[in-house]
């Protein structure tokens, strides 16, 4: 038999004890942690499994939303409406979400008022405070005035002359420079309330991150494969609707558009070669222009060169040696 030598190593802080032969590495050899470098397979598994590091994954096929689906639900839409920058959205979705806004500004509002008449209330009661303070500081100047005449050649009791004990007193600068006794809970600081800002009445599109309204929402009609078919077969189908015009199939790595005067999606060739020729809506003839071609935004079809960013990252903390 082959002759087996047994080698101590000491590698990555601990002790590793390997035979080496004349044997073949097995098919395991990717979990075999005899070996004297840190490979990448290792490096890689090590940090899956530690939970530090960015971890990178790319979204395949499956993970990418279909053009047709609502960008906030990821369902294929019943009532589609799209934005001036081509994003769709289920109606009842967007909706929701443009009154779910409004309350949270209405609520941030509200708080803001409360903090601000708080406020308002606090700066009264330190002016009113500030005013009889003075008031009565002059009325103890008042007070302490001596009407009767004094003789200058008698010495005043407890005045400060060359027989008196009485030291004078401490400056109001020379008290300031004293530091406080921070361990006295009475004089230990105290965190304030968090100022709030006044709070943005826009709402914004939750993809585009621009302003959004309602009125700015166009209604979007499909032109399905087959007429026939309800909205459940249709949904199964990979295939579910096709352009307006050309009947050309739609997908994800067709491009496509919705003319806004109808509300029907055509493709980006069909509108090159055809609808900007004359810039008539060819399906209730209104007359065009450039704002009303909205190019909607594509889920991708998986592959790198289709623009669409395919890689997720996660940041998580990371050890330094």
């Amino acid at each position: 038999g082959a002759e087996v030598a047994l080698r101590v190593s000491v590698e990555r802080r601990f002790v590793v004890v390997f035979a080496v032969s004349g044997l073949r590495m097995t098919r395991h050899g990717k979990n075999c942690t005899a070996g004297a470098v840190y490979t990448y397979h290792e490096k890689k598994k090590d940090t899956a499994s530690s939970g530090y590091g960015t971890q990178t994954v790319r979204l395949s096929k499956d993970a990418v939303k279909d053009f047709d689906c609502c960008c906030l639900s990821l369902q294929p839409c019943k009532d589609p409406v799209v934005t001036p920058d081509g994003y769709i959205y289920e109606k009842e979705a967007i909706l929701e979400y443009i009154l779910h806004q409004k309350k949270e500004v209405a609520r941030q509002l509200k708080a803001y008022e409360k903090q601000r008449s708080k406020k308002k209330m606090e700066q009264k009661e330190l002016s009113k405070a500030a005013k009889e303070s003075q008031v009565k500081g002059f009325l103890d100047k008042e007070m302490s005035i001596i009407s009767k005449p004094l003789n200058p050649f008698t010495p005043v009791s407890g005045g400060p002359g060359p027989g008196s004990d009485v030291q004078p007193s401490t400056s109001a600068k020379e008290k300031k420079q004293q530091l406080p006794s921070f361990w006295i809970p009475s004089l230990t600081p105290e965190a304030k309330a968090t100022l709030l800002k006044k709070p943005d009445k826009t709402i914004y599109c939750p993809m585009s991150g621009k302003p959004l309204k309602m009125k700015d929402l166009t209604a979007v009609k499909f032109t399905p494969v087959d007429d026939k078919v309800d909205r459940v077969g249709l949904i199964n189908r990979q295939d579910r609707y096709v352009c307006a015009v050309t009947h050309d199939m739609l997908g994800n790595s067709v491009p496509c558009a919705v003319l806004r005067p109808s509300g029907v999606v055509v493709t980006l060739e069909c509108v090159e070669k055809l609808i900007k020729k004359d810039m008539v809506d060819p399906v209730n003839g209104e007359k065009l222009t450039e704002k009303d071609i909205i190019v909607l935004q594509r889920g991708g079809t998986g592959f790198s060169g289709s623009g669409v960013q395919l890689q997720a990252k996660e940041s998580r903390p990371v050890m330094q040696a």
